[in-house]
């Protein structure tokens, strides 16, 4: 995988980095609130989510492959992901709805989550995991993504706890059109993967 100019590499969510993604969801006590980046999913065929802990959750769905992510190495730890993969994949967005009431071309994918290191924040990472993200699934053939990032107010601090979808403003820098609003402050933003090689 070509990466930015740092020395931080993008690797899919696997089996064989599971263990690395665990270790920096673990060092955050699970992720808002031992989350362990399972909100967005729903039971599958084989997995019932209230069954198994969310860890053991997740790893199920990535043993399964419906669980995406593009997780971004610094060396040998991941340092920040960004969840993606279809709307079957992750049905449970917030204000779902409202979305689904104005969308007349559901996209393909969609991304739903970040979260990036405590020792990485502010430094471009989760910038790095969506243009990884992106590159992941222009790998699997492209098409449309859709996200649902939040506005920011002008003047007004947020918490990186209520950023978990990103910002507008990075979206728009990685070429996202903005759509419309939904809730209070999310937007709708969508952008075309070309396939690779197409």
């Amino acid at each position: 995988m070509p990466t930015s100019a740092t020395s931080h590499v993008i690797k899919p969510l696997t089996p064989e980095t599971f263990p690395a993604w665990l270790a920096l969801a673990q060092k955050h006590n699970g992720v808002w609130g031992g989350c362990y980046c399972s909100y967005f999913h729903d039971d599958t065929e084989q997995t019932a989510k209230d069954d198994v802990d969310r860890p053991t959750f997740k790893q199920r769905l990535v043993e399964e492959g419906v669980a995406h992510a593009a997780l971004v190495f610094d060396g040998d730890d991941a340092i920040a992901w960004c969840e993606y993969g279809s709307p079957v994949e992750l049905p449970n967005i917030y204000h779902r709805k409202q979305y689904d009431a104005g969308e007349t071309k559901p996209a393909p994918w969609r991304i739903t989550c970040f979260f990036v290191d405590r020792d990485h924040r502010r430094s471009g990472v989760a910038r790095e995991a969506l243009d990884g993200a992106l590159e992941l699934i222009a790998h699997a053939g492209g098409g449309e993504v859709v996200s649902f990032p939040n506005e920011l107010v002008p003047g007004k601090k947020t918490s990186s706890s209520f950023l978990h979808n990103g910002t507008r403003a990075m979206f728009e820098k990685a070429g996202f059109t903005f759509e419309r609003h939904i809730g209070k402050s999310k937007t709708v933003m969508r952008k075309t993967v070309p396939p690779v090689g197409g």
